[in-house]
């Protein structure tokens, strides 16, 4: 019963289950109305080693929260509690 001896259940067409945990605003949770830049410890927690702010679907955060903490990652880069982007070498 068998052709050719292919198995249906071997082989390129199976696909293995992916499951990912849904991703929530932090700030949502924390009920935390105003993302501030002086919280600098917590902002270093939304920011890669390079500098760069990480995006929401990344992070999980909503976008009215995600707007307040990119503000927030400019003006502590402005004091300079953060570090700028550095540049590329090279």
């Amino acid at each position: 019963m068998n052709n050719g001896g292919s198995n249906r259940n071997t082989g390129r067409g199976q696909k293995k289950f992916y499951f990912s945990r849904r991703k929530y605003c932090v700030f949502c949770k924390d009920r935390i109305k105003l993302v501030d830049y002086k919280n600098y410890k917590s902002l270093e927690n939304f920011v890669l080693e390079t500098g760069k702010i990480l995006p929401a679907r990344v992070t999980g955060t909503c976008g009215y929260h995600q707007k307040q903490l990119s503000k927030a990652i400019k003006r502590a880069r402005h004091m300079a509690f953060l570090k700028y982007v550095e540049p590329k070498r090279g």
